[in-house]
Formats: C-alpha cells, sequence, structure tokens
C-alpha cells in the first residue's frame, strides 16, 4: 500500500455512525452567502421538478438577482451568536444525542445544502472505523423535496467510495407515538406559560405544490394524520395549514397566511401557532410564522399571537429521538444499549 492510498483509506474497525441530516442554511445573513445556498437548493430537481433548460435561466436570470437580498434581511433577522438556528439547533441536537448509544456510535451531523455537508461528514465517520450508518434525516412527515433529497445526496456520496459502508435510513415519524407524545407535552407547556388561553391552535406545514401530491407523494396525508393525532392528544381540534409558497404553481391549501387573517376576520382574537412538520426552529418558524404571522394575524383584528416552539434540543425532543433511532438500530447494537447509557 503506497502512502497516498493508506492516508485515505478508512479506518478499520467496528463502529457505528448516526448522522443527523437537515435542510442546510446560508453560512451567513448576507445576499452573497444566501444567493450560493439558494442556487444549490433551487437547482435541485426534487424541490423544482421545472425542466432545467427552462428553470435555469429564470433561476439565474431573475431569482438569483432579486430574492437573496430580501431573504438576507429575514436571515438577519433570527440569526444569533451560534450563527443560523436550523444549524446551532441540529449541532446542538448531535451533542446531546453523543453517549446515548453506547461508545461506539459515533454521532454527527450534516445540511443537504451548505455546510457540513453530507459527502464530506460520511467520509469523516467512516475514517473513525464506522463501518455502518444510520442516515436521521430530520423530517417527521416524508417529502421527495426533503427526505428523499437528503437521501439521494448519501447514496451519490456512497456510490463514488470505493469501500462502501451499510447504510440504513430513518423513515418517517409522522405517527410515531413517542413524537406524538412529545409534541403534546410541549404544546402542553408552552401553552400554561402563556397569559391568555387560545381561542385556536393553527398547524402550520411547510408547503408543496399541489401537483408534487397528485403525482403520490405522501407528505400532506402525513401531515394530516400528524395534526390529528396531535389534537387527539391535546383534546382539541387543529386548525390545518400551509407556508411558504413560492412561484405560481398552486400549492397545498389552506395557507397559513390567509388562514390566519380569515381566522381573525371571523372573530378569533386569540391565537397559538404550531409548526409539527419541523424538527428545529428556522427561518421559516422564527421570521415566517412568529414575526410575518403574528403582524398578519393582529392586523386582520386578532388581539393576541404566540408562536410555540419545536421540539429542538429541549429534553423532551432528544429523548423522542434517542427513541426513534434506538428502534432502527436494532441488530446493529445491543438491544438494552440505549436505555443502559441514557
Amino acid at each position: 500500500m503506497n502512502d497516498v492510498t493508506r492516508a485515505t483509506a478508512p479506518a478499520s474497525g467496528n463502529r457505528i455512525g448516526l448522522l443527523l441530516v437537515n435542510l442546510g442554511t446560508p453560512d451567513a445573513p448576507t445576499p452573497g452567502a444566501v444567493r450560493r445556498y439558494l442556487a444549490e437548493f433551487l437547482s435541485d430537481r426534487r424541490v423544482v421538478e421545472i425542466p432545467a433548460l427552462l428553470w435555469q435561466p429564470i433561476l439565474r436570470g431573475i431569482i438569483l438577482n432579486i430574492r437573496p437580498r430580501k431573504s438576507a434581511r429575514a436571515y438577519a433577522e433570527v440569526w444569533t451568536p451560534e450563527g443560523s438556528p436550523l444549524a446551532a439547533i441540529t449541532r446542538r441536537q448531535a451533542t446531546a444525542l453523543t453517549g446515548r448509544f453506547g461508545a461506539d456510535v459515533v454521532v454527527d451531523h450534516a445540511m443537504r445544502y451548505g455546510r457540513p455537508a453530507i459527502a464530506e461528514r460520511l467520509a469523516a465517520l467512516q475514517a473513525q472505523g464506522c463501518d455502518r450508518i444510520l442516515i436521521a434525516a430530520l423530517y417527521p412527515q416524508y417529502c421527495g423535496a426533503t427526505t428523499a433529497t437528503a437521501h439521494d445526496a448519501v447514496f451519490a456520496a456512497v456510490g463514488a467510495m470505493r469501500a462502501q459502508p451499510a447504510i440504513r435510513t430513518l423513515p418517517p415519524y409522522y405517527d410515531h407515538p413517542a413524537y406524538i407524545a412529545a409534541l403534546a407535552a410541549s404544546v402542553r407547556d408552552q401553552l400554561h406559560a402563556l397569559d391568555f388561553a387560545p381561542d385556536a391552535i393553527v398547524a402550520s406545514f411547510h408547503g408543496m405544490p399541489q401537483r408534487t401530491r397528485d403525482l403520490g407523494d405522501p407528505y400532506h396525508d402525513q401531515c394530516q394524520t400528524t395534526a390529528r393525532l396531535l389534537g387527539e392528544a391535546l383534546g382539541r381540534d387543529l386548525v390545518v395549514s400551509f407556508q411558504s409558497r413560492f412561484g405560481r404553481a398552486k400549492w397545498l391549501e389552506p395557507a397559513t397566511d390567509a388562514t390566519l387573517e380569515r381566522l381573525a376576520r371571523e372573530g378569533v382574537r386569540r391565537i397559538a401557532v404550531i409548526a409539527p412538520g419541523f424538527s428545529v426552529d428556522c427561518l421559516e418558524t422564527l421570521e415566517e410564522l412568529a414575526m410575518q404571522g403574528r403582524d398578519q394575524f393582529l392586523g386582520a383584528g386578532g388581539e393576541a399571537f404566540a408562536y410555540l416552539s419545536c421540539l429542538n434540543d429541549s429534553p423532551a425532543g432528544v429523548e423522542m429521538l434517542a427513541t426513534v433511532i434506538a428502534e432502527q438500530l436494532q441488530g446493529w447494537i445491543g438491544a438494552g444499549s440505549a436505555a443502559n447509557s441514557a
């Protein structure tokens, strides 16, 4: 074996990798960083299913010359000393899960778009002796534009490896009892801390084009199931809506912004909004819901508005992740490893 081969060969070992994967974020709340991020994100054929010959001129000639400045201002509203909330919280989730499954499970995190890149972190896990890797895409509900594209990037990276690790993927957990129980407990705790009782609770999920649902994507139905089960656990019905529309195509309805305004006009004075389709708080929850949503509801006549945070890296959120992940590690680690190391 020559020096180059020796330097790049994966470490021998019998370790397990756990890679948490989230969507991604710009490196900074600046137009240049946002432009680089959007160029990668909106070039993904899973995200925008318009033929590239038609889409790329629109993307590069119009969108990437207009949207980055506006989006950078929005990111600046939620940026923290740790950076993007999505990146910071995902990193903290990985830290909190380290050691939960035993010393032979190495926990890391990556982003589908931006940094740290999936291929880079897979190589790092392999270099640490991981010959089996569980990919945990942190999307409770499955969607081609989120879960599937994360898996695409994983399989592309593995396909380029000479020595490939065994790969498992975390199934969607939209109806998992641990997920519903954690959501319900989080909502109850946050409602208890409010100085008002909401007349309605809106469950806002990220939207997608209606055409995507018509072609067989299960996301919409899984969102509805999550909302139904959560409502049953809370003992009250939820108002379901879909946010973050983009472009002129018909998207899932009802839209969150229109729903908030409608409820206010119909006499609903106090409202709480939750985002059960997001594993961590991010631009879409902290700026679009907590800020824009508040302005829309109050501007339409509402009197009290509260955004209830995602599970994030709360103890209940981390415990839920540990539960659903441990189920997928069975056969790779001992059945009692997670409980014994908790």
